[in-house]
């Protein structure tokens, strides 16, 4: 006899912003999409900053993984600077790193980057105002027309407190579902730490997604 579906709660709804653009036309950012293939490895020999590798899972509410959905990430690189042409933040661009990739699930519902952790970066909302380090993520279903984008934290973040993003989510257990756990079992001896992160896309425990766009 089968028992009860699991009630998974939703991932909580993040900004897309700044620089939406990485995730929505990579040409745009000054990238080459045929040169860089977009694919889940942002880093190389040359990358600088503290390599990770993060993985999870996508579910729907019932608690069934969803295969086949392409999942794209952006961020800023190491010194917490974008590769985009708008972003003036007067830290040192890494010519060896893109800042953005995208991956399937696979059958089990798992997708998997490996990256650098992004740094911190000023972004003026209020008095010495700074961002935690994040990472965007874009999830599109069989439908491009079901584009969903959220935040993965770090945890620990010493920034959780003062950012309005993140604090924008008023559940306090639903801004935890934001924040990535650290993971040893999957971490690389001597070359990156790992972090887990699973999204939930409706439900009650649903991670939070974003409304809009800034």
């Amino acid at each position: 006899m089968i028992g009860p579906l699991p009630y998974l709660r939703e991932t909580p709804s993040q900004t897309a912003g700044p620089y939406v653009h990485i995730g929505l036309i990579p040409h745009q950012a000054g990238f080459d999409i045929f040169e860089n293939n977009f694919s889940n490895v942002l880093v190389g020999p040359e990358t600088q900053g503290e390599r990770i590798r993060i993985e999870g899972r996508i579910f729907d509410g019932s608690g069934s993984v969803t295969k086949d959905f392409l999942v794209e990430i952006w961020q800023a690189n190491a010194a917490g600077r974008y590769r985009h042409r708008v972003d003036q933040h007067p830290a040192p661009l890494d010519p060896n790193f893109t800042g953005a990739g995208r991956c399937l699930t696979d059958d089990d519902g798992n997708y998997r980057f490996v990256s650098i952790k992004p740094g911190a970066y000023p972004w003026k909302n209020h008095e010495n105002a700074w961002r935690p380090a994040h990472i965007h993520l874009s999830l599109f279903g069989r439908s491009f027309t079901q584009r969903l984008v959220t935040q993965m934290y770090f945890p620990d973040d010493p920034l959780f407190a003062q950012d309005p993003i993140f604090n924008s989510v008023p559940d306090p257990a639903a801004r935890q579902r934001l924040v990535s756990t650290f993971d040893l079992e999957a971490t690389r001896p001597e070359w990156a730490l790992a972090y887990e992160w699973d999204v939930v896309l409706t439900g009650r425990d649903a991670t939070p997604l974003d409304a809009d766009e800034h």
